[in-house]
């Protein structure tokens, strides 16, 4: 069945950008150096979706035994930028296929796409030259962890991308992203519609934990829904 959408807020990474999970691969490493062992299951399963210094402090104390969460947490995320610089120059970053095609036939039915993520500005932007993206040619906008004064889960980052995009009505907006946090996101902004894909962090047991409207194995089946 058809939905009426006015736009749609797309998480990044696991989502619409095909990276492997290196950045919670990252977020894995710079605790470890740290002197812990945390599995990539523990990162994805706690810090999926976050912000990444609250990425890193949630795995930390959920998963180590560290007296001073704090300090900790501030020494690994202040080699956690860098780590990733150094990651991405490296690596080959792609789209999951059908996502561009998808943008421009919403675009092309005046259903803005906006993109948001718990990364900084900067990280998120490198990703988007990599990829050849630009605002105002293949999205309608930006949002990050930079532009908002509260991450996910608070919906603040959707309601930015309201507010970029002149939509006024939540229960006109599908957040879309591939961890449970995306869809309490979309909740804390009264979205009208959620969706959990399953192309990244996590699986559908727990994408399912925050009870999206649907559950998607790819973006491409948003076409029924929205075309």
């Amino acid at each position: 069945m058809k939905q009426e959408m006015q736009l749609v807020v797309f998480d990044m990474a696991g989502t619409t950008v095909d990276e492997g999970n290196l950045v919670y691969k990252t977020v894995q490493k710079v605790i470890n150096d740290e002197g812990y062992n945390v599995s990539l299951h523990d990162v994805l399963h706690y810090g999926a979706g976050k912000e990444k210094y609250q990425a890193i402090y949630d795995v930390l104390k959920e998963c180590t035994d560290s007296a001073s969460v704090d300090v900790t947490a501030q020494r690994a995320f202040s080699n956690f930028k860098p780590a990733l610089e150094t990651a991405y120059a490296d690596l080959e970053i792609k789209t999951f296929e059908g996502t561009e095609a998808l943008f421009k036939d919403l675009r092309n039915k005046n259903i803005k796409v906006v993109l948001n993520t718990g990364y900084d500005f900067i990280t998120a932007n490198n990703l988007l030259l990599k990829l050849g993206w630009s605002v105002g040619d293949t999205i309608d906008a930006l949002v990050t962890s930079d532009d908002v004064k509260n991450g996910r889960p608070d919906g603040d980052m959707i309601v930015k991308a309201m507010e970029l995009t002149g939509i006024k009505d939540p229960k006109k907006v599908l957040k879309v992203g591939d961890s449970a946090i995306d869809i309490e996101e979309g909740k804390s902004a009264n979205c009208g519609m959620t969706a959990g894909v399953l192309t990244g962090a996590q699986t559908r047991e727990q994408i399912q934990n925050a009870n999206p409207t649907i559950i998607i194995n790819s973006l491409t089946e948003l076409r029924a829904i929205l075309l």
